[in-house]
């Protein structure tokens, strides 16, 4: 008779293994994206220009200071001494937690523009390859893109692969504040994708904003397209790790508490975004008042309340979404914990009829959408639990509570 070990020890790396071989075959099957690491570092190099600064004869505030003491600074500015500051250090002023978000558009025009130029002699530079020079247009293109009339970039950084963020709405007059935190695979050339555009970060938050005008028209409404962390490529074994949410989440609890006014803000964290927002949790400001997540591998976490957050902990995932078949745990840093749509989780659990796969969660007319629009606006009795949920199961028996707050 064969005797096997099942002892605790055995079972864990048995777990750890079927992890990483889950890992693995999704790298090696078509997921992972292949990036050429860039050099460049004109962000560093401005804020560095900034730091030996001066304006009016006076000295420049530590660029790293609170978005408070930032913003006093700038308010002590005349207009013209703003851009003179946005002409000179335009790359330092458009990514600065406290500046006004008018004028970080403002640099951030002027920032893209001039990386244009370096990117469109880059197309032309026989030192690189083909490919290099092919790449060079993409982001000629991209960057003309972003530069439209209209468009409010609020953070912009080419260097690698590059981040972005952008804002739909007034950010400076919203009532609420929504955040769409994406995941794998997100820099500035798949900010925004024609083909299949509500999976990237341009399309959902785009929906979102249409969804809360839709929800409540009364209500003002801003909502961020938020790529300014560098996000794992592809869904290797650097995304079965937190080291990137952990980079992340230093980087969204920055922004959250550089926004402008005090009105609360929502976040919507997609895939490895949710782990991002999971790492952020326990620093977020009190005024995070929802964190919704769809199609998360885990959050670093085996409960809600392990988040220690005053936020209301949302969470949402499509029946078809291959998600589901990723384990959920975490040992030895690889795997990200309790699933966030388990009952022992204890989130509340929203339903995403409609949405197909992975990507689909803020495609119109899905009942995902119609949810985190619902959350956007502070409307939780228009919340929809998911199909099969009893009121006093994971969503509905705290929207009660939810309602009341």
């Amino acid at each position: 008779m064969t005797s096997f070990d099942t002892s605790p020890q055995l079972n864990v790396w048995r777990a750890l293994l079927a992890l990483a071989v889950v890992f693995v075959l999704l790298a090696t099957t078509g997921w992972t994206a292949i990036r050429a690491h860039r050099g460049g570092s004109s962000l560093q190099t401005s804020l560095s220009a900034w730091s030996h600064g001066n304006i009016g004869g006076r000295a420049l505030p530590d660029p790293g200071s609170s978005p408070d003491l930032i913003a006093r600074f700038f308010a002590s500015l005349t207009e013209a001494e703003r851009l003179r500051l946005v002409d000179r250090y335009p790359f330092a002023v458009g990514n600065m937690n406290g500046a006004p978000v008018t004028l970080r558009y403002r640099a951030n025009r002027v920032a893209l523009a001039r990386q244009r130029e370096v990117e469109q002699r880059r197309t032309h530079d026989t030192r690189l390859s083909a490919l290099g020079q092919y790449e060079a247009g993409r982001r000629v293109h991209r960057f003309a893109d972003l530069m439209r009339h209209g468009r409010q970039i609020l953070a912009f950084d080419p260097e690698g692969s590059g981040r972005v963020a952008e804002v739909f709405g007034d950010l400076t007059t919203a009532e609420r504040v929504s955040v769409v935190v994406p995941g794998v695979d997100t820099d500035v050339l798949t900010f925004q994708r024609s083909y299949r555009a509500y999976s990237a970060p341009v399309g959902m938050a785009r929906a979102l904003y249409g969804a809360e005008l839709a929800a409540d028209s009364a209500t003002r409404t801003a909502v961020i397209a938020w790529a300014d962390y560098t996000a794992p490529g592809g869904l290797g074994i650097e995304a079965a790790t937190a080291l990137r949410a952990e980079g992340g989440a230093v980087r969204l609890n920055a922004l959250v508490r550089g926004l402008p006014g005090s009105a609360p803000v929502a976040l919507y964290c997609h895939s490895y975004g949710s782990v991002v927002c999971g790492v952020a949790a326990p620093d977020l400001p009190r005024r995070v008042a929802d964190i919704a997540v769809a199609g998360s591998p885990g959050m670093r976490a085996e409960t809600a309340s392990q988040l220690r957050t005053s936020a209301r902990v949302w969470a949402t995932r499509d029946a078809d979404d291959w998600i589901e078949d990723v384990p959920y745990l975490e040992v030895g840093g690889l795997g990200h914990g309790a699933d966030p749509v388990s009952r022992a989780f204890g989130a509340r659990v929203l339903s995403a009829a409609g949405a197909k796969g992975h990507t689909g969660y803020f495609e119109p007319g899905t009942e995902s959408l119609r949810n985190f629009a619902e959350i956007g606006v502070g409307a939780y009795r228009s919340v929809r639990c998911a199909h099969g949920e009893r009121e006093d199961d994971a969503c509905g028996k705290h929207l009660s509570a939810a309602v009341a707050a």
